[in-house]
């Protein structure tokens, strides 16, 4: 190669490296991917749902700020009790743990306040954003005033115990006002049963009988194997953990509590939501995607409920292993958290499963409803000290059968005699 050859394509390498450095310089790095197997992902998750639900309502916000987007009619009479209530449902666990000096007990410290502010507003007659509770919007009030009785249930000493008398009078007066909403022959009996439940618990006059009924409608519609019938017919969905399971696990341990026990106790409700726990961690595929089966798909990962409640009571069977129900289900978080669309540029939910997807949701859905995904992560009411959050990761059973691991078979499940 002569001279004046070699010269020109030193030159031409000289500048396709000076091209090639200057663009990889001017190029934005990709986003990291976090540490989604964590508690502080699990919290950051939560924290990112709930911000705008909270901090509109308890500035009294709510009703001017929070969009309410549906497929079907105008449900601008009944969205924002249900993201509030669905909010409650899920957080509260977290919140009873209560504040402290690190860094997490302090953020607990900020939505405790928070949280405590929107339910005076949420109830206080004088409010722009006094939220509906009665019949002149139909039944759905009943469903969210439920779901708020169910989160003072599980933050009751954060939530309930500390409120000023006059809140507390006006909470209990909007519950009870949902009483002259009649439930439906289904998962809806369970709503009445619960706002009686938690006026037992905190002694503001329930009444038994909604319970008893509901109690007595679902051991009718037990089915076997841990799952019940949504009313007299099966369903192929997740209700058994957006409502049916979690709200029979409450309601039954308010009466055990009380020394109250009638239809079913609450020992065997936890058998049968045990075997159901084993069914949906079995569910989570390898991937971290699971059956997209039967209707409200838009609540996510509320559809684990169930899973999440049981390892929060510290009752996984004995198969399941708590770091693979953290391992398995910080994996279906975090697809569809970070899945694009999941929120609007103001931080609130999109409907959809994952990201935004309206057509699938059913035409009771509206923003507001998407917040019983938040019910998915009741195990941030264990404390990070747990092993639930301490253990390190772990393949969960589908990881397993298709790396041809040996497991345990698997069988039905039958109630102990």
């Amino acid at each position: 190669m002569n001279p004046k050859t070699f010269s020109s394509y030193l030159l031409t390498f000289i500048l396709t490296l000076t091209l090639s450095v200057t663009v990889f310089s001017q190029t934005k790095p990709t986003k990291a991917t976090p540490n989604y197997d964590s508690r502080d992902y699990w919290v950051s998750v939560m924290t990112k749902i709930v911000d705008p639900v909270l901090t509109n309502l308890s500035n009294e916000k709510l009703r001017a700020n929070m969009p309410v987007i549906s497929k079907g009619a105008s449900r601008k009479e009944v969205s924002h009790l249900e993201a509030f209530g669905r909010t409650l449902a899920g957080l509260a666990p977290w919140l009873e743990l209560g504040p402290d000096p690190t860094t997490e007990g302090k953020l607990r410290a900020k939505y405790i306040a928070l949280t405590r502010k929107a339910l005076a507003v949420a109830v206080n007659p004088s409010s722009p954003d006094l939220l509906n509770f009665t019949s002149k919007s139909g039944g759905q009030p009943l469903v969210d005033a439920a779901f708020l009785a169910q989160g003072l249930l599980r933050g009751y000493t954060q939530l309930w115990e500390p409120l000023d008398p006059q809140t507390k009078t006006n909470i209990v007066n909007a519950l009870k006002s949902s009483r002259s909403i009649k439930p439906g022959e289904n998962n809806w009996v369970l709503f009445s049963a619960s706002v009686e439940a938690f006026l037992i618990k905190s002694g503001n006059g329930g009444y038994i009988e909604p319970i008893v009924y509901a109690l007595n409608k679902q051991v009718l519609w037990y089915k076997g194997d841990g799952i019940y019938g949504d009313g007299v017919d099966f369903h192929w969905d997740y209700y058994n953990s957006f409502v049916i399971q979690p709200m029979m696990l409450d309601i039954t341990k308010v009466l055990s509590d009380a020394h109250r026990d009638t239809v079913i106790t609450y020992q065997k409700v936890l058998g049968r939501a045990q075997r159901y726990a084993a069914i949906q961690e079995r569910l989570i595929s390898p991937e971290g995607t699971y059956p997209a089966i039967g209707r409200s798909l838009a609540y996510r990962f509320g559809a684990f409920q169930v899973l999440s409640q049981i390892a929060l009571l510290h009752k996984l069977p004995k198969e399941v292993s708590p770091a693979q129900v953290r391992s398995a289900f910080s994996l279906v978080i975090y697809r569809l958290i970070e899945a694009p669309n999941t929120f609007d540029s103001n931080g609130w939910l999109n409907v959809g499963l994952y990201g935004s997807q309206l057509n699938i949701s059913e035409e009771y859905i509206s923003t507001g409803s998407l917040y019983l995904c938040t019910v998915g992560l009741l195990t941030l009411g264990l404390p990070a000290s747990d092993p639930f959050w301490t253990s390190p990761s772990e393949d969960w059973t589908s990881k397993k059968v298709w790396k041809g691991i040996e497991i345990p078979n698997d069988h039905a499940y039958t109630d102990p005699k």
